[in-house]
């Protein structure tokens, strides 16, 4: 990824915020707001204990990109490291299975989602604005999956089954 300035931290915006159900604007990879913003996220996930992805609507700003970072999540496989897209759409997934998902602006609860396990996305490099494809399984399908979700508009909850599937956060001490 290309080199991004230094970040500020945002606030996360919570449910039921509206900006949380609006899909994405597509965005210019190339524009000084953009390249910004996605320093923003980065600054802001990497602050964020336990944060594996962070889209544009959860700092309150209705765009098409999202930053992932899975590297040393237990339940990693395949680690592109830490990223932004913009723009980015599924090309292929496959192989979906039942997991536990939480999400930053879903503090008080985690939830049970079907997502595929093997997946193909293309997206936008912040900057450049070249293409790239990811191809990618386990954790960071998942976690992909998840960000580009909130750039259509929707979060973890609008995926789950029923109220069965929906579970209070624990907290460790």
């Amino acid at each position: 990824m290309p080199s991004l300035p230094v970040g500020r931290v945002l606030p996360v915006v919570q449910a039921p915020d509206p900006v949380l159900a609006t899909p994405g604007m597509a965005v210019d990879p190339t524009a000084p707001e953009v390249i910004t913003l996605a320093a923003d996220l980065l600054a802001t996930q990497a602050v964020s204990p336990g944060c594996v992805g962070l889209a544009a609507q959860q700092v309150g700003i209705a765009w098409r990109m999202f930053s992932v970072d899975v590297t040393g999540h237990p339940k990693t496989r395949t680690c592109h490291g830490e990223f932004v897209l913009c723009n980015a759409v599924i090309e292929s997934a496959t192989r979906k299975e039942r997991g536990r998902e939480g999400c930053m602006s879903v503090p008080d609860f985690t939830g049970d989602v079907a997502r595929a396990r093997r997946l193909v996305v293309r997206g936008q490099l912040p900057g450049t604005g070249e293409w790239v494809t990811i191809e990618t399984d386990a954790f960071e399908a998942v976690a992909l999956q998840h960000e580009i979700d909130h750039t259509d508009g929707m979060i973890f909850l609008d995926r789950v089954a029923g109220p069965h599937a929906v579970h209070p956060r624990r907290t460790y001490l």
